[in-house]
């Protein structure tokens, strides 16, 4: 860790916690210590993580540093996106207005729905036999 000043944003998708701290730099991504393309296997996953940069235009501007836990691949994808977007915010009040045109300052809400008594999974019944 560095001692320079960073902008903070913290994200979170299904069971997954990122803690994004943004340093002014060249575009470095840091995840859990590791190269974001060593973490993030999927293109598609990497590249809608970095959606925040891309439509804000700073992805040269700033280095990101993050920290994951819990969840997996598509959850760590998802929370760092939305700690990015908040920690753009916290940099420039000004980029609050695209983020939110696309939809990067909203949280999705969907998690994991509980499982039921009676029942095998949260909706699955056991097989009814009518003879």
């Amino acid at each position: 860790m560095t001692t320079e000043h960073y902008y903070y944003g913290l994200g979170r998708r299904k069971a997954a916690v990122a803690r994004v701290r943004l340093y002014p730099g060249t575009g470095n991504v840091i995840v859990n210590g590791a190269p974001a393309d060593d973490v993030i296997h999927r293109a598609v996953s990497r590249q809608d993580m970095l959606r925040p940069l891309t439509v804000t235009e700073t992805g040269r501007r700033f280095n990101v540093q993050v920290k994951v836990d819990g969840g997996g691949n598509s959850g760590w994808a998802g929370a760092i996106r939305l700690g990015i977007a908040r920690a753009l915010v916290a940099a420039d009040e000004t980029y609050r207005r695209p983020l939110r045109a696309n939809g990067l300052l909203t949280r999705d809400p969907r998690e994991k729905e509980r499982k039921k008594f009676g029942l095998k999974r949260a909706r699955k019944a056991p097989q009814f036999t009518k003879r």
